[in-house]
């Protein structure tokens, strides 16, 4: 798998899966900052993100990659 950069207005550089495809699938893409990490919808990029603390978001990766 390899990330895919896209840079937005808001500053952020979001980064979506190569495994997802234009085919109208379900994916999201995410965002890190210093202070967060931020997951939109990829089908819908205007819609608001979801903000979550690195470090929660570090232990969520954790416990998803056991």
């Amino acid at each position: 798998m390899t990330m895919k950069p896209d840079h937005s207005e808001s500053g952020l550089t979001w980064f979506k899966s190569s495994y997802s495809s234009g085919a109208g699938g379900e994916c999201v893409e995410v965002a890190a900052c210093s202070e967060a990490v931020h997951v939109r919808d990829s089908k819908d990029t205007s819609r608001p993100s979801l903000s979550i603390a690195a470090s929660v978001w570090a232990a969520f990766v954790g416990f998803a990659a056991q």
